[in-house]
């Protein structure tokens, strides 16, 4: 075995004009009494309305572009009403000195009621991943209805002016929506004492979107209603434990899981900080196989993605699995035989993934696929491509999908929230969460059990939503062409759950030839909306 290589790092980031009639501003609150403490203030909620066409059905909407205060615990909140005040007598008696405040986040949602609608409509909860990424992808690229119109063949845009056009995709047509941005996104802030540790981290994340949603129940009176969750990316470890806690209070209808990951060991790049870890590698194979197929980089490239990519899987979880699993007992006439084999499926030569030990990551695999033309493969969607910034480096230093599109997003987003949905005007919208002081606190606690430094693993805490709900129903769903969450690894966390054999059939898979925002692509974007329509219609009155 070779020295352990250079830990890269495992940060995932996860992504037409509608009708714009009347805007209606609310009236700021009231002024409330010296003696009691509000959280800072951004600016009133703004309410407009607007309409789009889904299919053959005209959806007139109100859309809500405002915040919801949470406290850093269930405790705090008690003390805290929904617009961010503490409740007479129980002021925290610091309030001389902001800093000494305790920890709370206001947090910025856009939600989309369809008008005259009865109020058990199913309503759905979405947001992006990151950690500490704003929900405009799945905003402004997949379910709401305006998105912004991208390339459709793996290129980067000219530039502005982008099309904002009718979003006939929207989920508008089955579920009213709330697009969320996690504390310290989008138009999100946190404040007060130790306010980043208090909400930047895998269980106080969690813990703030269960405060969120509840409170967000509460507010509009939407308890009754068909719930669903819909997170993509970092989102989906996000939403794995959040089903558990919302469980606590109420029984969802079910939990949708784009490009998703719940052990982070399942990483294309995650074994290389965990040695002795090894299913990221051959876990990754599939996605790896996919993308040199898609550049034309396989020796005999078939005709087809499939079936030769079942052959690929078989190959992972078979001899590539095994020859791994034995380490330095793999003899070395196998160790050439894998390499070999490796080789026919994804182009990179034999020698190097001999000199890698056969564990080739992410990183390495996005910089060496192309290499040899100055090219630097995508990784969240490796059907992009782009130069490389250092041809003598190991790793890929850039993502060339992230660089195509993010600016269009963030335009996109910047455009429609401050014209149409008339809120931000005196704000800065920050797409992350992104600085020098931003760290992510990675421990988790499951369930009943003890929290590790190591890696994240949500799976216990899916699988205890879904046996305390055994009518909870899960869709997950992917690319072909991520390398940031791999397919084939996210098949394998459901398959692992530890649930009974009856829950099985709650699961449902669905993948795409995209990659980790699928809807960038309109033809995906279609058959995504139709399996998550037919997903909220199927569930939104439980079976008997």
């Amino acid at each position: 075995m070779s020295p352990t290589k250079s830990v890269s790092t495992f940060i995932v980031v996860l992504a037409g004009l509608v009708a714009i009639p009347v805007c209606r501003a609310q009236h700021k609150p009231d002024a409330q009494p010296e003696s009691t403490w509000a959280a800072p203030q951004l600016e009133p909620d703004s309410t407009t309305d607007g309409s789009v066409t889904v299919g053959d059905q005209a959806i007139q909407y109100t859309a809500v572009a405002g915040t919801l205060v949470v406290g850093s615990s269930d405790a705090q909140d008690v003390n805290i009403d929904l617009d961010g005040r503490y409740l007479p007598g129980t002021e925290p008696g610091l309030a001389a000195d902001p800093a000494l405040r305790p920890a709370a986040s206001r947090m910025y949602y856009v939600a989309y009621f369809e008008k005259n609608a009865p109020k058990d409509r199913p309503i759905t909860f979405l947001y992006n991943g990151g950690p500490g990424s704003s929900t405009m992808y799945l905003h402004m690229g997949a379910f709401g209805p305006v998105r912004v119109v991208l390339p459709q063949d793996a290129t980067h845009p000219e530039g502005a002016p982008y099309q904002l056009v009718p979003n006939q995709y929207s989920l508008l047509d089955v579920s009213d929506l709330v697009f969320i941005d996690a504390p310290g996104t989008g138009f999100s802030r946190v404040y007060g004492k130790d306010a980043a540790k208090a909400f930047y981290g895998t269980d106080q994340d969690a813990h703030a979107f269960d405060r969120f949603i509840r409170r967000f129940l509460t507010k509009y009176n939407r308890w009754n209603s068909p719930k669903f969750l819909f997170g993509e990316s970092y989102g989906t470890t996000r939403t794995a434990v959040l089903t558990n806690l919302l469980g606590r209070h109420f029984d969802l209808n079910g939990s949708v899981f784009l490009s998703q990951i719940l052990n982070f060991d399942d990483s294309a790049d995650g074994p290389q900080g965990d040695p002795g870890t090894e299913n990221g590698y051959f876990l990754a194979l599939p996605s790896m196989a996919a993308t040199a197929w898609y550049h034309h980089r396989v020796p005999n490239e078939p005709a087809t993605l499939f079936p030769w990519l079942t052959q690929v899987e078989n190959f992972a979880l078979g001899e590539y699995a095994s020859a791994l699993l034995q380490g330095s007992d793999l003899p070395k006439d196998q160790e050439e035989a894998i390499a070999t084999k490796l080789e026919s499926f994804t182009g990179i030569p034999a020698a190097y993934w001999i000199k890698a030990d056969l564990r080739v990551s992410g990183g390495e695999f996005s910089k060496e696929l192309q290499s040899e033309e100055g090219i630097t493969t995508g990784r969240l969607d490796t059907r992009y491509q782009g130069p490389d910034i250092d041809p003598l480096s190991e790793s890929a230093e850039y993502d060339p999908f992230g660089s195509a599109l993010d600016s269009a997003y963030d335009t996109a987003v910047n455009e429609y929230t401050r014209n149409t949905l008339k809120y931000g005007l005196n704000q800065t919208y920050k797409p992350s969460a992104y600085g020098p002081d931003f760290h992510w606190d990675l421990k988790h606690t499951p369930p009943g059990g003890r929290g590790w430094d190591a890696s994240v693993n949500v799976m216990p805490d899916l699988a205890m939503a879904m046996k305390r709900n055994p009518k909870l129903k899960i869709m997950l769903m992917g690319g072909y062409f991520d390398l940031g969450c791999t397919f084939f690894g996210a098949q394998y966390e459901d398959k692992h759950l530890q649930i009974p054999a009856s829950l099985d059939s709650n699961i449902s898979y669905h993948f795409f030839e995209t990659g980790h925002m699928v809807y960038v692509t309109t033809s995906a974007l279609k058959q995504l909306h139709q399996d998550t329509a037919d997903f909220i219609r199927a569930n939104e009155t439980p079976a008997q």
